[in-house]
């Protein structure tokens, strides 16, 4: 990333934001099929939506909305006790079809530029290895993105979001076991500490979290259903600060 291009998206609240509301970074994936649909939508006034940042297939950063100000990114949100994230955070979009239009892997030079954004932005707005987030993060009902291919396990040896500190092989025989109801109250106890919102008592809604929680820290298999694999990994997560 040796330099940011200038793209005018109109979508943004008016009013300027002070720099210390930021808080969050939050990734995206396009999902559309082309860079320039994608830069079209997040720059038309009708489609009421944008971000802060997108990157290319190229790795080339492009700036839409200054960071002071709000972008329409995240839609209806949630993480921790705080709703509406756009206001606390900073969009990033990276070119990728998604789920709809065949799921690719991010490749070595978006993955540079991620890293390169985000430690710039992070040390500008004083953020925790734990306020990475990805839209399906604070969107689980409605969102995948940035997807199970997107690289938070190799993000984490920068300090962009946080990855659990576990024997990966001892992890996988937890995988399937099944959890008792005690463990199951715990995990969604875990879950709601590190900072996913899910309607209690509502099996759907839990679901839909599980599956945010799995698409990020458990990619391999992502089912929405609690085993001890997922329990192990959410009570490494909160030991480790994800709280």
């Amino acid at each position: 990333m040796n330099h940011i291009e200038q793209f005018y998206s109109p979508n943004f609240e008016l009013v300027k934001r002070k720099k210390k509301i930021i808080k969050f970074l939050v990734f995206h994936y396009t999902g559309m099929k082309n860079e320039l649909s994608a830069l079209k939508r997040l720059s038309s006034i009708n489609s009421k939506v944008s971000c802060h940042y997108f990157i290319k297939k190229n790795g080339v950063v492009v700036n839409l909305v200054p960071d002071l100000y709000i972008s329409w990114h995240a839609g209806v949100s949630f993480w921790k006790n705080l709703k509406k994230i756009n206001k606390y955070s900073i969009g990033i979009e990276i070119h990728n079809p998604g789920h709809q239009f065949g799921y690719k892997r991010f490749n070595k030079k978006q993955i540079n530029s991620i890293i390169n954004l985000s430690l710039k932005l992070a040390k500008k707005y004083n953020l925790k290895d734990s306020h990475f987030l990805g839209h399906s993060d604070i969107s689980p009902d409605r969102k995948k993105d940035p997807g199970e291919n997107f690289p938070w396990e190799l993000l984490a040896k920068y300090s962009i979001g946080i990855w659990p500190c576990l024997n990966k092989k001892l992890l996988k025989k937890y995988r399937l076991i099944e959890v008792n109801i005690l463990e199951k109250k715990k995990f969604l106890i875990y879950l709601s500490k590190i900072g996913y919102f899910f309607k209690k008592n509502n099996i759907k809604s839990i679901s839909y979290a599980v599956k945010a929680f799995q698409r990020r820290f458990r990619p391999k298999l992502i089912n929405g259903k609690i085993d001890l694999e997922c329990l192990e990994i959410a009570k490494n997560l909160v030991k480790s600060g994800f709280n």
